[in-house]
C-alpha cells in the first residue's frame, strides 16, 4: 500500500512538472507583418493640366453648344487630418473653342478629400471667372464652379489625377436670362513640395 501511494505521488508530481515545463516549438516562427506605410497629403503642390470640355449658352429657351480644349496650370495646398484632406487651389486655363474664339478660365476652389493611402477622391467648390473673345466681342463673367476628381501618388512627390468640373455663369454681361455653363474634364499632373 505504501508503494502504491509513493508511485501515485511520483505520477502526480511528474504530471504537474510536465504541465508547466518548456516545450520547444516544432514549426518555424511566423514573421510579424509590417505596418502599412502612412501617406501624408499635407503640403504645397503645383502642376499642369489638359482640358477638354463643352460650353452651353442659353437665352429665352434657345441654346447653343460648342466644344473647347486647352491647357493650364494649378497650385494649391492640402492638409491631411488622417482620414480627411482639406485644401485650396488656384487654377488658370487657356481655352480654345474650336475656331470660334479663345479665352481664359480661372478657378479659385476649396477641395475636400478622403485619404485612402496613395489614392484620394475629392470634391471641389469655389469661384470661377471666364473671359472670352470671339469675333471682336469680349465677354467676362464670374460664377460658381464645382466638381469631383481623384488623385494618385505615383511617388511621394509626383501625382496624377482626373477631374470633372462644372462652372455656371448666370446673366452674362448683365443680360437677364443669358446663361453660360461649362463642363470640363481635366487630366492633371502635380509636383508636391
Amino acid at each position: 500500500m505504501k508503494r502504491s501511494l509513493i508511485a501515485a505521488a511520483f505520477a502526480l508530481s511528474a504530471t504537474a512538472a510536465s504541465a508547466g515545463s518548456y516545450v520547444q516549438p516544432t514549426g518555424e516562427a511566423q514573421p510579424v507583418p509590417a505596418a502599412a506605410a502612412q501617406t501624408d497629403w499635407t503640403g504645397f503642390y503645383a502642376g499642369l493640366q489638359y482640358n477638354d470640355g463643352e460650353a452651353e449658352a442659353s437665352f429665352g429657351g434657345a441654346t447653343a453648344t460648342g466644344d473647347f480644349d486647352g491647357f493650364g496650370i494649378h497650385a494649391g495646398y492640402n492638409h491631411d487630418f488622417g482620414q480627411f484632406v482639406v485644401g485650396g487651389e488656384l487654377a488658370y486655363n487657356d481655352i480654345d473653342s474650336d475656331g470660334n474664339g479663345d479665352g481664359d478660365l480661372t478657378q479659385l476652389r476649396a477641395r475636400a478629400g478622403v485619404d485612402l493611402g496613395r489614392f484620394m477622391p475629392y470634391a471641389t467648390l469655389g469661384f470661377a471667372r471666364v473671359s472670352l473673345e470671339s469675333g471682336g466681342t469680349d465677354v467676362s463673367e464670374s460664377g460658381v464652379t464645382y466638381g469631383v476628381g481623384g488623385e494618385y501618388l505615383v511617388t511621394d512627390n509626383f501625382s496624377i489625377g482626373l477631374e470633372y468640373s462644372r462652372s455656371d455663369f448666370s446673366d452674362v454681361e448683365g443680360v437677364s436670362g443669358l446663361d453660360l455653363d461649362t463642363d470640363m474634364v481635366q487630366l492633371r499632373a502635380s509636383y508636391r513640395f
